[in-house]
């Protein structure tokens, strides 16, 4: 029997961002990508992200964070999810752990996140610094200039995408500002070319950008593992970075994506921050033959 057989989870979106918390602290159970693709496809515990707690690695900080995707990989970072797990910790009668700062710090492989409280089910997330360098993101080919690089997507002389962004928010990220509507992209067919197109090593989230004022971006997203989503905090974080890095906006904008509006700024001091909503949908356990047999 799999060990997270019957272990209490909660189905939580933030932004429309389906997210699954599993608390596995107290434990040294880690969840298998066979696992976490089981629990993707079990219409009771289906997600965009999940956001698996740990006991914490580092002194100071209240948990590890593992974020697996749908297919069973991990990212490094998640932003909607990451707030899913901030109300977990701090409502939640199985989860919760008292602070009384109303502030969490918590650990990613991509780094330490902090976490502060801003309204009942509002959260505003640090995620960090932009990694901007091409090797940092990481790209294949040495560009100088990752404001804009080459690579196109249709007929050369009259390509459907052209020229995207690139940067890292823990995870990488290709945006294509356009000046349309994102909608009338067929980005469930370009997606998947784009994410895994050799120039992104790693593979890399692609998102259709559409600047519609000077502090409002409208988004759509697809999310490298994930697929087609209704919002990725990480890539409304990138889309503003590199909107600003062109001067096509200021230094903050609110990001409107299918499931919802983030409100994201780039500090001076290099760290983006993003504010949004959480929602809890309710709480589950999982069967213990979603997993098949104990391996």
């Amino acid at each position: 029997m799999s060990a997270l057989s019957n272990r209490r989870f909660l189905k939580m979106h933030g932004a429309g961002n389906a997210i699954v918390v599993l608390d596995l602290r107290g434990t040294d159970i880690r969840v298998r990508p066979e696992e976490a693709r089981a629990i993707a496809g079990d219409p009771h515990s289906a997600f965009d992200q999940l956001m698996v707690m740990h006991d914490p690695a580092t002194p100071g900080t209240d948990a590890f964070l593992r974020i697996y995707n749908t297919d069973g990989s991990e990212s490094g970072a998640c932003g909607n999810g990451t707030r899913c797990v901030a109300f977990a910790m701090f409502d939640d009668p199985a989860m919760a752990r008292p602070a009384e700062s109303g502030r969490l710090t918590l650990e990613t492989k991509a780094g330490l996140v902090e976490v502060r409280r801003v309204a009942d089910r509002s959260f505003t997330v640090d995620m960090g610094q932009p990694r901007l360098a091409w090797d940092e993101i990481p790209l294949r080919d040495p560009f100088p200039d990752t404001r804009r690089i080459e690579l196109q997507i249709g007929p050369i002389d009259d390509p459907i995408l052209h020229s995207p962004a690139a940067l890292s928010m823990g995870n990488p990220h290709a945006i294509f500002f356009v000046e349309r509507d994102p909608d009338t992209y067929d980005l469930a067919r370009i997606g998947p070319m784009l994410e895994n197109h050799p120039i992104f090593p790693e593979r890399a989230n692609i998102s259709v950008a559409q600047v519609t004022g000077r502090e409002a971006i409208k988004l759509r997203v697809w999310e490298r593992g994930a697929g087609l989503t209704l919002a990725c905090g990480t890539a409304a974080c990138a889309t503003v970075v590199a909107a600003s890095r062109l001067r096509m906006i200021g230094r903050g904008a609110t990001v409107s994506l299918p499931g919802g509006d983030l409100v994201i700024e780039w500090r001076a001091d290099d760290h983006v921050l993003m504010t949004g909503p959480v929602f809890l949908e309710g709480e589950g356990s999982f069967a213990p033959e979603l997993f098949g047999p104990a391996s």
